[in-house]
C-alpha cells in the first residue's frame, strides 16, 4: 500500500484500547475508523493497554493476555497499517510504570476520587469502598501513557475529557517543579460521531453488557444481532406512525449508511406510518454485512499466522521504546538523586 509522506513536524496522537474482549462497532465508530485516517495525517501510537485492563481483571489475567492478540487482529482487520502506525503493548514498556510512580506524587487521593470518569466507572462496577488502588489511580497511569509518547492530541469521547484535564494538571505540576518545560499539555480530539448505543437500546454499546456487534462477527451473528435491535416499542402495526428517538436501527443507519438521502426518506416514511421494522432492519443488515465482510476476511488471513502478529507487536513496542525512554530520562532528571547513572 502506498502511503503519502507526512511532514516531519506532524502532531503526535496516542490512542488505544483495553484488551478485555473483541472490539465492536462502538469502537469502530468512536475510534477505529478515525485511526485509519489519522495514521496518514499524524504520527500515531496505538497502545494495547493490558496493564490498565488488569486494574479490574487481576483475577482473570488469562482473558487479558488472550485478548492482546485479538485486539491486534481487529486493528489489522479495519485497515490500521503497522508500518505507518506504531502498535505497542503497555506491559512491555516498563518505562510507563516508572513514570506512573513519579506522577503519583503529583496528585492527591481526593483529586482522584473527584474525577467524574473514575466516579462513574466505580459506580458501574459496584466497587463502593472496595476500590482496587490500581483502578483508582488509573488516570495517573493514563497520564504516564500520554506524556511518555509526547502526545499532543488524544482522541477521546466526551466522558473521557476529565482524564485529559487530569493529565494536564500533572504536566503543569511537573513543569513547575522542574522550573522548565519538560512535558507538553495534550488536547482532546473528540470524534464527530458520539457514542453508539447498544443493540438493546442502552446508552452504551458495551462488552460487559453483551449488547454489541463485534468487528469479527459472522454473517449469522450480524443477522441475529440486527433482529434484536431495539426500535420503537409503540410501533405495533405497520400502519402506525413510528418514532425515531431511541430507535437503535435508525441510529445505526445514521452511522453506517452512506446514502443519507435514502435514510432520510426511510425515516420520513417510518414517522408517517406504513413502514415495518423488518424493512428497516433488512436495510441495516445489508449495510453491516457489506461493511464487516472485508474486515472479517482480512482478520481471518492475519489469524492464520499468529506468530507474525506477535512479531508485529514486538517490533512496534521496540519503536515505541525509543520515544518513551527519552521522556523517562527527562522526568527522571527532576526526581532521581544526583549521581545515578543508568
Amino acid at each position: 500500500m502506498s502511503v503519502s509522506k507526512a511532514p516531519a513536524d506532524r502532531k503526535v496522537i496516542l490512542t488505544g484500547d483495553r484488551p478485555t474482549g473483541p472490539l465492536h462497532l462502538g469502537h469502530y465508530v468512536g475510534s477505529l475508523k478515525n485511526r485509519v485516517a489519522y495514521q496518514h495525517e499524524y504520527k500515531q501510537f496505538i497502545l494495547v493497554a493490558d496493564a490498565q485492563a488488569l486494574t479490574d481483571n487481576t483475577d482473570d489475567r488469562g482473558k487479558v493476555h488472550r485478548n492482546v492478540s485479538e485486539v491486534a487482529l481487529d486493528y489489522l482487520a479495519v485497515g490500521i497499517d503497522p508500518k505507518v502506525s506504531t502498535i505497542c503493548v503497555q506491559t512491555w514498556l516498563p518505562e510507563l510504570t516508572e513514570l506512573t510512580f513519579y506522577y503519583l506524587n503529583l496528585v492527591t487521593v481526593a483529586r482522584l476520587e473527584r474525577n467524574p470518569t473514575v466516579k462513574q466507572e466505580i459506580g458501574l462496577r459496584n466497587f463502593e469502598r472496595d476500590i482496587p488502588a490500581g483502578f483508582l489511580t488509573y488516570p495517573v497511569s493514563q497520564a504516564a501513557d500520554i506524556t511518555a509518547f509526547r502526545a499532543t492530541l488524544v482522541p477521546v469521547g466526551e466522558d473521557q475529557l476529565p482524564m485529559i484535564e487530569q493529565t494536564n494538571e500533572i504536566v503543569r505540576r511537573l513543569n513547575r517543579l522542574a522550573d522548565r518545560e519538560i512535558l507538553t499539555e495534550a488536547k482532546a480530539l473528540v470524534p464527530p460521531i458520539g457514542r453508539l448505543p447498544g443493540i438493546d437500546g442502552k446508552t452504551k454499546m458495551s462488552k460487559s453488557l453483551g449488547n454489541v456487534i463485534n468487528i469479527s462477527s459472522t454473517p449469522d451473528e450480524i443477522r441475529a444481532a440486527v433482529k434484536k435491535c431495539y426500535t420503537d416499542p409503540q410501533h405495533l402495526r405497520v400502519e402506525d406512525p413510528g418514532h425515531l428517538e431511541g430507535n437503535v436501527a435508525f441510529a445505526y443507519l445514521d452511522a453506517f449508511d452512506e446514502d443519507k438521502e435514502g435514510v432520510q426518506a426511510l425515516k420520513d416514511h417510518y414517522v408517517r406510518g406504513g413502514l415495518g421494522d423488518s424493512i428497516v432492519k433488512k436495510r441495516l443488515e445489508d449495510r453491516l454485512q457489506e461493511l464487516l465482510r472485508p474486515m472479517r476476511e482480512r482478520r481471518e488471513e492475519y489469524a492464520k499466522n499468529p506468530g507474525e502478529v506477535w512479531d508485529m507487536l514486538r517490533a512496534g513496542t521496540e519503536r515505541a521504546r525509543e520515544t518513551v525512554a527519552q521522556t523517562l530520562d527527562d522526568v527522571r532528571s527532576v526526581f532521581v538523586t544526583p549521581g545515578w547513572k543508568p
